[in-house]
């Protein structure tokens, strides 16, 4: 009989080794935006106002389901065929797809180069996005991923969760509230040949501001005159200015000039045009390089085929009851015009509020210049507010917004915004006052 070896007192056992593993992660902060939900959530003072979650919220500060949606939803469950829970293509729901490209890019400019073309449905914007970098991460891993200083704070988390590494250009002048344009162009030159330069189509978030069309002339050529890569994340299309054209106005300008040498990449949102927050819509789009027809019709079919592996391996297909709400909007002509009203409805509300707090603040005599908040543009506005007073709207008056000052124009209605226009007031009197003492 063998002679067992001997017990090797410094060996742990592998299940105990894993569960050190375990008890040696460290518990990460909640997200700062849901936070701020949870917080307005438990907070029992009246009034309370919530400017923290990007949003759209009516007139009586209620969740608003757009009419074109409703619409959407009748004549889907009206029919057999489409009423269902059926699988979608891996690809997406073509209606969708079509319908997407054709709104961000225009009829005529996707029409005309729908052979370069590539659209996969996504998990909206956020997930668009997550595609783009899976791609960039599979087949551009030495590119370094440029993002806007300040930008969206999922950007940066969403790129380096897939190995890439980015850096920031210059865009928002805090002392001026205005764009650091000068320093942007730079930071184009500057950069890397090859770079990807992620841009906010139009809306910016969280500022608020964007470039005028002369300014995105100049951005682009830039660009493009670096051989780099444009990556547009178009998540308010619409609903920026009521206008599906003006808020795509960079998006098909770069179409025209950065893909006539390079790819472009466009991550599309449905959530705040058409109101499908938790339904998660969106597509991503890949316009080719402008290349032969011979070469177009190799090159489409195998970065679409790579796109479907991507969504294959993670989420196998796509949902499709959001999907069909968009898809039939978008081509049904009826419902479309519909919808289009419906943007104007919300973005004419927001841009509204923009001026009544403005003109609160003027009439208050609160300290500090307020007019970026009128010149600003969609869901957002950087009002200049510190994060001391940001904490202070919350302790002292329950209106709740991001740290940086970030405000969600789409919380204020008839009923709160000379509210909140006092509680700024309290607030910045308050830090002026302390800076004194």
């Amino acid at each position: 009989m063998s002679t067992p070896p001997p017990k090797d007192s410094t060996r742990v056992h592998p299940i105990m080794s894993q569960l050190t593993l375990l008890n040696d992660l460290q518990e990460l902060p909640a997200d700062a935006l849901f936070g701020i939900k949870q917080r307005y959530a438990q907070d029992t003072r009246e009034p309370k106002v919530d400017l923290g979650i990007g949003a759209y919220r009516d007139n009586t500060g209620k969740p608003w389901v757009l009419p074109a949606v409703k619409l959407a939803e009748e004549k889907i469950h009206a029919d057999v065929n489409t009423y269902n829970h059926e699988y979608l293509p891996i690809t997406g729901l073509p209606a969708l797809d079509k319908g997407a490209a054709q709104v961000l890019f225009g009829e005529e400019l996707a029409t005309e180069h729908e052979d370069r073309i590539v659209t996969v449905q996504s998990i909206s914007g956020t997930g668009a996005l997550h595609i783009a970098a899976k791609f960039l991460s599979k087949f551009f891993i030495s590119k370094k991923i440029y993002l806007s200083d300040p930008t969206w704070a999922n950007h940066k988390a969403i790129f380096e969760a897939q190995g890439l590494i980015t850096d920031t250009y210059p865009y928002w002048n805090a002392a001026t509230k205005s764009l650091r344009f000068q320093e942007f162009l730079q930071s184009i030159e500057d950069a890397p040949e090859g770079s990807v330069f992620v841009l906010h189509a139009c809306a910016h978030n969280p500022t608020g501001l964007d470039p005028t069309e002369e300014q995105w002339a100049e951005l682009i050529d830039a660009i493009a005159k670096y051989n780099h890569i444009a990556l547009f994340d178009s998540a308010y299309q619409g609903f920026a200015s009521g206008s599906l054209s003006k808020d795509a106005y960079a998006v098909r300008l770069g179409m025209k000039k950065l893909a006539l040498a390079s790819p472009i990449f466009v991550c599309q949102s449905f959530a705040k045009n058409v109101g499908m927050y938790g339904e998660r819509v969106g597509c991503f789009h890949i316009v080719l390089p402008n290349q032969s027809e011979e070469t177009n019709a190799v090159v489409k079919p195998a970065v679409q085929s790579q796109l479907a592996k991507i969504v294959r391996s993670e989420v196998s297909n796509p949902p499709a009851y959001g999907a069909k709400i968009v898809g039939t909007i978008l081509s049904d002509p009826v419902l479309t015009n519909h919808w289009y009203d419906d943007m104007i409805t919300m973005s004419s509300r927001i841009q509204k509020m923009r001026v009544r707090l403005r003109d609160a603040l003027v009439e208050l005599k609160t300290p500090g210049t307020w007019d970026h908040i009128v010149q600003q543009c969609g869901m957002f506005s950087f009002t200049g507010l510190s994060p001391e007073m940001v904490k202070r709207l919350e302790e002292e008056h329950a209106v709740y917004l991001v740290g940086s000052g970030r405000a969600s124009i789409a919380g204020l209605n008839d009923g709160n915004v000379e509210y909140v226009a006092k509680a700024i007031d309290e607030v910045v009197r308050h830090s002026l006052t302390q800076s004194k003492l």
